[in-house]
């Protein structure tokens, strides 16, 4: 009987070890990321001791539209509005640290209040005093949370399947076994292409709309040294959102909305236009979690007319 135990043991770790060889993707160099993913846009500013990537696009003389992308996210998924709205809009989009190609952060601090925190201070090495807010889905946590800290200088909120209420479900195993130490380590380096796929899949209504350049983005991203590491930091510190704030909010307000959102379900849509005074709420029927890329051109109009009004 125990040499057979220490068979099945032995073929288990075979297994085990084949399957985290099979699923195993190794980290990028960020300079390799930053030849194919960076622009004529794209500049570096150094805040808190991270080297912040931003893009100012559009035209220098209209309105600033910021925007922040959500979890896992980068400022790539903003080029749709950018390249329908950059005539008339000046838009500065950034990816946050642990994200994209930011990186890490010396001030380990991946919280909502911290990228909170980071929003003016990007406004303020570009000059701008007043602005237009906007933020998808953990982005929007920080857009809203931007409007409800400084509202002297935000003009209008953009909120696009955003953040804004605690879950009472229990979390996904991902994200409990992402708290083990060690175990978290592990499962953060067995994510292939083919697993990046599945999860950009599940934020499409219509997932014929993605594109393969898209998912190899995502997948090259999240490979970028160190976002992997801040990732875990920022799910095992991250504490429950306090929508509290929101009832105070007395900025214009737009809220868009896929109707076929697996993350973030309709009916929190529909309380946060009860709790912003004033909202106004779109919904897009066919429409997964991430409407700006999904329904360019109907989410575009829609900001278009909200913010130039």
């Amino acid at each position: 009987m125990r040499r057979w135990l220490l068979r099945l043991a032995g073929v288990i770790i075979v297994v085990i070890a084949g399957a985290a060889a099979i699923l195993y993707t190794p980290e990028i160099p960020v300079q390799a990321l930053k030849a194919q993913y960076t622009t004529d846009r794209s500049q570096f500013i150094d805040i808190d001791g991270g080297a912040i990537h931003v893009r100012d696009d559009g035209n220098r003389q209209g309105p600033v539209l910021i925007l922040v992308h959500g979890s896992n996210g980068s400022l790539q998924v903003w080029e749709p509005w950018v390249q329908r709205l950059g005539d008339s809009l000046r838009i500065i989009s950034l990816d946050l640290p642990g994200h994209g190609l930011t990186g890490p952060w010396q001030r380990n601090d991946y919280s909502i209040a911290a990228y909170a925190d980071l929003v003016p201070k990007i406004a303020d090495r570009l000059n701008i005093a007043r602005f237009a807010v906007g933020g998808h889905s953990m982005g929007g946590a920080v857009a809203w949370t931007v409007a409800a800290r400084q509202p002297q200088r935000v003009s209008q909120l953009i909120l696009v399947d955003s953040a804004a209420y605690p879950r009472d479900s229990i979390p996904p195993l991902s994200l409990r076994l992402a708290q083990i130490s060690g175990v978290g380590e592990a499962i953060a380096m067995l994510k292939p292409r083919w697993m990046a796929a599945d999860t950009l899949r599940a934020t499409y209504a219509n997932a014929t709309r993605l594109e393969p350049a898209q998912v190899q983005r995502y997948h090259d991203l999240l490979r970028r040294e160190g976002n992997r590491a801040a990732t875990l930091q920022r799910l095992r510190t991250a504490v429950p959102l306090d929508p509290a704030p929101l009832k105070g909010l007395t900025i214009p307000t737009l809220i868009l909305w896929g109707a076929q959102d697996r993350w973030v379900p309709q009916s929190d849509a529909r309380r946060l236009h009860a709790d912003i005074a004033g909202s106004e709420l779109v919904i897009y029927d066919g429409t997964g979690h991430a409407p700006m890329e999904e329904q360019p051109d109907r989410s575009a109009a829609d900001v278009r007319r909200f913010l130039l009004k």
